[in-house]
């Protein structure tokens, strides 16, 4: 595509981002919502953020809660882990390598480009130690680098494993170290042709034998054939020791970060869902994952509901689609999601928080924030509660994007902002 056709069609984008929707209202949200009826057109509402800095701004937290910058001045930060002695680690790092197919394509990077920052990504782990315990990270030091975007975090019995966007690593760990001790040790090679999605989120077992990965699909709705979806859209199960893996579930467009449920071991994931079907569709989920379980993609989306973009269709695939557990709304883009605990306050004791990057395909924006998702007996129960929010403002200014939320242990939760480059900490006041 020429110069001057790139310009035309961005400034058809433009124009159209001036037909607004029926607002945040029109979200449906928790088990069971009323999905509107598919909208197609030349091009999706499309919003561009406009950054901004936070100066003396920061976030807004609940009333009994303080919200503190614990490290800034990163590169991309993404997903972060708490280790066994309180230090955090912070995954910083931009993939994918996904070539345009279409004017629509070159527009919406072009969007998106505007409301992310413009720093490099560093490839690499950042670790941050706070020594006494007064709140303040003194140390910031890079723990390993030279990675390839690097995303999930997890770990278990003395090794550290990293999800970069073409293989999965991991690092011996000795507590209380702050820079690897040698390059990583390969376990698995992952899914890196193309890589339209190219995150790679992870979560481990308890007993630490057994990780899951989370692989994004190779794009919208298979407009660039089913034969490049291979192994995508799912969930691997993968043996710590060997690398040996298999399809844990499948037809999950893309599974951006997982989670282990304390209580009952089961694995959950937030998942974001197909775009071009209207700002309304299709909403984004969090939702436990079943063993065998196929969740639509591309045939179906939200149980039965066919996608009759998804060419040939299959409807034996779409009757054996598992309808998600908890619907976040459409185009909040969830990118984080961490279990709580009771540490964290009675109202948030039981449940997740979700870290939503924010759409960039709505006229009216939703996302933005961090949202708590309250549960009950094991399940999803009530509608999510705004937890910090401010990163978009009501002047329009977007000052930050969620990414990873963490729970510390202690009782605070850990968010990674990748536009303003910041890691924030949020603990209950006392």
């Amino acid at each position: 595509m020429n110069h001057s056709i790139k310009l035309t069609a961005i400034s058809m984008a433009l124009l159209l981002s001036g037909c607004g929707d029926a607002g945040d209202a029109t979200q449906a949200l928790g088990p069971d919502p009323k999905l509107p009826a598919a909208q197609r057109g030349l091009l999706p509402s499309m919003k561009i953020a406009e950054p901004a800095l936070w100066g003396d701004q920061k976030p807004t937290v609940p009333e009994g809660y303080s919200v503190t910058a614990i490290a800034a001045d990163l590169q991309i930060p993404r997903q972060t882990l708490v280790l066994p002695n309180g230090d955090i680690l912070v995954a910083e790092g931009r993939g994918g390598n996904a070539a345009k197919l279409k004017p629509k394509d070159v527009i919406a990077g072009y969007i998106k480009a505007q409301g992310n920052t413009k720093v490099k990504g560093g490839n690499r782990l950042t670790l941050l130690r706070d020594a006494d315990g007064d709140g303040v990270y003194e140390t910031k030091t890079v723990f390993a680098e030279n990675l390839n975007a690097p995303y999930g975090l997890a770990f278990a019995n003395g090794k550290l494993y990293v999800a970069n966007q073409d293989e999965l690593v991991r690092f011996d760990y000795q507590e209380g170290q702050t820079k690897a001790d040698g390059p990583p040790i390969k376990v698995t090679d992952l899914p890196a042709e193309i890589n339209h999605h190219w995150t790679k989120s992870l979560a481990i077992s308890d007993d630490g034998r057994t990780l899951y990965v989370g692989i994004g699909s190779n794009s919208n709705v298979t407009e660039r054939g089913m034969e490049v979806e291979l192994d995508r859209a799912r969930v691997w199960q993968v043996d710590a020791e060997t690398g040996a893996h298999k399809a844990y579930a499948t037809g999950i467009r893309n599974p951006t970060a997982l989670t282990i449920q304390p209580q009952t071991g089961k694995l959950w994931a937030v998942v974001n869902e197909r775009d071009e079907l209207g700002p309304d569709l299709v909403p984004d989920y969090l939702t436990s994952v079943r063993e065998g379980g196929f969740y639509g993609w591309p045939y179906s989306y939200w149980g039965q509901n066919v996608d009759t973009r998804a060419q040939p269709q299959n409807p034996k695939m779409v009757a054996a689609a598992i309808k998600p557990d908890y619907s976040l709304g459409s185009h909040a883009a969830a990118l984080g999601v961490d279990f709580s605990i009771p540490a964290m306050g009675e109202k948030y004791a039981d449940g997740v928080f979700v870290g939503e990057h924010g759409s960039w395909n709505r006229e009216n924006p939703v996302g933005y924030k961090v949202v708590f998702v309250p549960f009950s007996n094991g399940s999803p129960n009530g509608a999510p509660i705004d937890f910090a929010t401010g990163f978009r403002g009501a002047d329009g200014k977007t000052r930050g994007r969620p990414v990873g939320v963490t729970v510390d242990p202690k009782g605070a939760l850990i968010i990674a902002d990748d536009l303003a480059n910041t890691v924030w900490r949020v603990t209950r006041n006392r």
